[in-house]
């Protein structure tokens, strides 16, 4: 009984933290955001809107200077001021903010948000059950241990759905008939953005890097093209 309530009570606790930054995340997000209004962006999130058979596809502006978009677990999608300041300055196309918006379509559609909950309530128990383990062997230490290898998984879990949305943001972007240009170009300036990535440190990453996305987009495009069957 004892065993079993130390393995509940780590996921217990995970799903009350998440929530709880969950719920602080959405209130930070509704106070400092305003919807997009600008006339050639939501002409083309027509075409999105109706590609998915949605009524209206509305995105919001976070007022943060930094270049990023994201999903919200109310199903809401966000794109920073930083990156539609690069638009607005010709830096970056309305096309490829189409492109970072079909990809936080992605992750609402694949359920990655919600799997969040799921997968950080698991890591939380992994974590402090393998800490557990690895003190009983080497006192001290063993939560750092722990930590260091649920860092690893949990960077892997993410860089898999970069993927799974970059594959369907690709699929919708060549559906509504942007093609996959405006991806491919907007990872390439988003090397330049950030300064380009450290190869040598990608395995702990979050993100894919620039160039492995590309070449997946690519893959991707290139076996839909000969299979034709997207969104089939």
């Amino acid at each position: 009984m004892l065993k079993i309530f130390s393995i509940l009570l780590p996921i217990f606790l995970g799903i009350i933290g998440y929530k709880i930054s969950s719920k602080k995340m959405s209130k930070y997000l509704e106070q400092n955001s305003f919807a997009l209004k600008d006339p050639i962006i939501n002409s083309l999130l027509k075409k999105v809107s109706f590609s998915l058979n949605l009524p209206k596809i509305e995105v919001y502006i976070l007022e943060d200077a930094n270049i990023n978009g994201l999903a919200s677990n109310d199903g809401k999608v966000f794109l920073t001021k930083g990156f539609l300041d690069k638009y607005y300055s010709g830096i970056v196309s309305a096309e490829e903010l189409i492109g970072v918006i079909s990809h936080e379509l992605g992750h609402l559609a694949l359920g990655h948000t919600k799997k969040r909950m799921v997968t950080y309530s698991l890591q939380n128990a992994f974590q402090m059950g393998l800490g557990f383990l690895i003190s009983r062997i080497i006192p001290f230490v063993g939560i750092y241990i722990s930590s260091f290898f649920t860092s690893l998984l949990t960077a892997k879990l993410s860089r898999l759905d970069e993927y799974e949305a970059d594959k369907y943001a690709t699929a919708l972007m060549i559906k509504v008939g942007l093609g996959i240009e405006p991806l491919i170009s907007l990872f390439e300036k988003l090397d330049k953005f950030t300064l380009g990535n450290n190869e040598n440190l990608n395995w702990l990453k979050s993100h894919p890097s620039s160039s492995e996305r590309i070449q997946e987009i690519k893959k991707n495009a290139e076996s839909w093209k000969l299979s034709n069957n997207i969104f089939e």
